[in-house]
């Protein structure tokens, strides 16, 4: 795990207000992190959210519920950190952005009546739109360097929350005592996987709210 660990520090500004200094540069991206890094969060999130596809398919019940919110979870992200030097979205894809992910937050919020941890995908939902809304209403320069986006409250608020997430989640993240006489679990249905996708995706969501 420690690859991943490194990514939120790598991640982050070299320093407030020195990039809005110079022009744009193209080893900045639009999460405003070094190209190289921004890659590594594509490929973080879009594998994390190909195995919450997997799990889709999984026999326990629970998983298949929350997958399918996972795994746009991931995939949202990992389009929003692709290097704008690459591919740089028109300027109505993010009211799009928010309008999917507010949908569900809906549903995350729907869900989480009768099972109060689905909470977390709907403040993970809130963040993308939060995230998809001061993208919109930013002026485009600002797409290409550090800094000058967002609420500072707000981005400060749900830094506090994904960090607290990933510590106390990292924590949990240890190795399950022997299963005795039952099987191997399959690949879809292995919950200490689960946990694990929602770390990368906690990681990666410090990653880039550090970077607004």
């Amino acid at each position: 795990m420690l690859p991943v660990y490194t990514l939120a520090l790598a991640c982050a500004p070299p320093a407030v207000g020195i990039a809005s200094l110079d022009g744009p540069s193209s080893v900045e991206v639009r999460v405003h992190g070094p190209v190289s890094t921004a890659w590594l969060l594509v490929a973080l999130c879009a594998v994390t959210g190909a195995y919450c596809l997997l799990r889709m398919r999984s026999a326990v019940e629970e998983q298949r519920r929350a997958a399918g919110g996972e795994a746009l979870m991931g995939f949202g992200m990992a389009a929003m950190a692709v290097p704008a030097a690459v591919f740089t979205p028109p300027r109505w894809a993010w009211p799009v952005y928010a309008a999917v992910f507010g949908a569900a937050a809906v549903r995350a919020l729907w869900t989480a009546r009768g099972a109060p941890h689905h909470l977390h995908h709907l403040v993970g939902s809130a963040a993308m739109v939060y995230m998809a809304a001061a993208m919109a209403a930013s002026p485009p320069a600002a797409h290409h360097v550090h800094g000058g986006t967002g609420v500072p409250v707000l981005t400060g608020a749900l830094l506090l929350y994904f960090t607290g997430y990933v510590l106390l989640s990292g924590a949990r993240l240890v190795p399950a005592a022997p299963g005795g006489a039952a099987g191997p679990a399959r690949w879809g249905d292995r919950p200490e996987l689960a946990r694990a996708c929602r770390l990368s995706m906690g990681i990666g969501m410090v990653a880039m709210l550090l970077t607004m």
